[in-house]
């Protein structure tokens, strides 16, 4: 394999490493939001904690600044390792009872967890390889 190949092999990881933390990141920044501060026609923070209880503190700044973090490349791996726990909590807490699928014909009681497995799997190559060249 040439020099040249491969730095255009690590171009490739780091411009798709670049779009999957960026995507990701601005989607947990807004649910986060939607936790923290009733944007988008979220709960806000009050209503949340009565929801879940006070996990639900670690819940919304963990997908707010998780996502914040993951989208600039700032402490990339440990947030992206923290919105890894908090799918995997809401799995394990919520979603799981519910099956795999979404609730996309709204003819079951709640979510699946399909939503979750995709956020871990987009996150798992920035947890391994960290946040690529473009980051803070």
């Amino acid at each position: 394999m040439s020099s040249d190949s491969t730095v255009r092999d690590r171009a490739a990881v780091d411009w798709s490493l670049l779009v999957l933390r960026v995507v990701l990141g601005v989607v947990f920044m807004a649910h986060g939001a939607q936790k923290l501060f009733g944007a988008f026609g979220g709960p806000g923070l009050s209503a949340f904690i009565q929801m879940i209880g006070p996990l639900g503190y670690l819940v919304a700044v963990g997908e707010f600044f998780g996502g914040l973090g993951v989208a600039l490349g700032v402490l990339s791996r440990f947030s992206a390792a923290s919105i890894i726990l908090i799918m995997l909590g809401a799995i394990g807490m919520v979603h799981a009872k519910f099956g795999f699928f979404m609730n996309w014909a709204g003819n079951q009681a709640g979510e699946g967890f399909e939503y979750h497995l995709l956020a871990i799997g987009i996150l798992l190559p920035v947890v391994l390889l960290g946040p690529g060249q473009f980051a803070i």
